[in-house]
């Protein structure tokens, strides 16, 4: 994957490593802002647009996870790496709950920061580019068009869904046989994560079921705590 003039932004609050590890990533063909604390490193976001953030956990005036809930706000989509000395269980599901897409303990292999960061980006563009091309799926014997927002089953009549039901049906869709996690899910159409818009798409799982009764094969199942599963069986026959 094409890594150069992809912006990051990386804050940490060791000078010396964060300088060591802003040189090395340049090295690499990234472009490269530093920032040396919490407070510093969401005033550079604000007046820049960015590809990917690295954030040191603990830090001075405003910590990684509190920058990463600010970042959050104003950008749902950009990939986020902790670095963080702590290895405690509640601090790394706390990082993944705040919207983390990786976490690295120091001391790390920087080539396995690098390949992280590109691994993550090469997710992202695809995942980005699925969901601004692809708007027919095939969903057993079912057809959706996501532009129209039509759900077509065999001959009848179109089903026309609500924008949240089309969203919500396009993204299992794309996560076909595949777990979607609910928080994803929940950021990218509900635009938070809480009880209030949990509760909200239970409701609309429960609709989508509904309208997906007629084909047997076709089945939104609850994986219990971590998301939803649209499967499709007997697919090939």
């Amino acid at each position: 994957m094409e890594v150069s003039n992809k912006k990051i932004l990386l804050v940490e609050d060791d000078p010396n490593f964060g300088s060591i590890l802003k040189d090395y990533l340049m090295m690499n063909d990234f472009d490269v802002t530093l920032a040396k604390n919490g407070m510093e490193g969401f005033e550079k976001f604000k007046k820049d647009t960015f590809d990917l953030c690295i954030l040191d956990v603990m830090m001075p005036y405003k910590d990684g996870f509190t920058l990463a809930r600010e970042i959050r706000d104003k950008n749902k989509e950009i990939p986020i790496i902790f670095l963080t000395a702590k290895t405690m269980k509640e601090d790394v599901l706390k990082g993944y709950k705040v919207g983390a897409d990786d976490y690295l303990n120091k001391p790390f292999d920087s080539e396995v920061l690098l390949m992280k960061i590109k691994a993550i980006m090469q997710r992202k563009s695809s995942e980005v580019k699925a969901e601004n091309t692809k708007f027919e799926f095939q969903i057993g014997k079912f057809n959706l068009n996501s532009k129209l927002r039509f759900l077509t089953f065999e001959d009848d009549e179109p089903i026309k869904l609500s924008p949240k039901e089309n969203e919500l049906l396009k993204m299992l869709a794309l996560y076909e046989n595949d777990l979607m996690p609910r928080e994803v899910a929940l950021t990218k159409i509900w635009r938070d994560d809480n009880y209030f818009t949990s509760r909200s798409m239970d409701v609309y799982i429960a609709k989508l079921r509904k309208y997906l009764k007629s084909d047997e094969n076709v089945e939104i199942l609850n994986i219990h705590g971590e998301g939803f599963r649209l499967v499709i069986k007997n697919k090939d026959k």
